[in-house]
């Protein structure tokens, strides 16, 4: 079975290609019907051209609070009638009308090891606490920012010479790993929410997901 998915990105995406690099190489049973992005210069909509793929956009500084914005997203994206809804670096924070109409068919992406830094600036303040270790997470997504149940991460290493820059990078390839890996559970049934936890192949994953950890 092929799933139907919808991503939403702000910038160069660099995530969507791993995507749809992974489809390309028969990975990933997932047919990508559309990439909508908030920004119109965003890299990532050239990416999914060049792909093949539909491109919308819809800039949220043309409405009048984040509400409205919020069902207008919803109401293109439904256009498309995704099994899943991909955030690849939307940096937008989406709201109850957005998130409870697609309940348990949204993830996301975020570049720290969560619950740890929410939000934004992870690269920075990882190295502001001296932590030893960094990383990111897929979870699905919630009202809640950053908090939804956790499927999958991976941790690397902070080294003492680290920028934000150089750990970004470093974090990025291993989101390139385990997003599209997140969507391919998804896509072969694998993987769903029962009571606020997520189980894999009818277990419960734990609470930080942890598989990957790059020497």
């Amino acid at each position: 079975m092929t799933i139907a998915i919808v991503v939403l990105i702000s910038g160069r995406g660099s995530n969507l290609q791993s995507i749809i690099d992974a489809v390309d190489r028969g990975e990933l049973p997932a047919r990508i019907a559309a990439v909508i992005s908030n920004e119109a210069d965003a890299l990532g909509l050239t990416r999914a051209q060049q792909a093949g793929i539909q491109t919308r956009v819809l800039n949220h500084r043309g409405f009048a609070d984040r509400n409205d914005y919020d069902l207008t997203l919803r109401d293109l994206v439904a256009e498309y009638y995704p099994d899943l809804t991909v955030l690849a670096g939307f940096m937008r924070i989406l709201g109850p009308q957005f998130v409870g109409h697609f309940e348990g068919r949204i993830m996301n992406i975020h570049p720290s090891l969560l619950p740890k830094y929410r939000g934004l600036n992870t690269h920075e303040r990882a190295l502001a606490d001296r932590a030893r270790e960094h990383g990111a997470s897929v979870h699905f997504v919630t009202t809640d920012l950053d908090a939804g149940p956790i499927i999958i991460q991976t941790k690397v290493p902070i080294y003492e010479d680290d920028s934000p820059e150089i750990l970004a990078e470093r974090v990025l390839k291993e989101e390139h790993r385990i997003l599209p890996q997140a969507i391919r559970w998804f896509a072969e049934d694998r993987l769903r929410i029962a009571e606020g936890h997520v189980l894999l192949d009818g277990e419960t994953r734990p609470e930080q997901g942890l598989t990957y950890h790059l020497q």
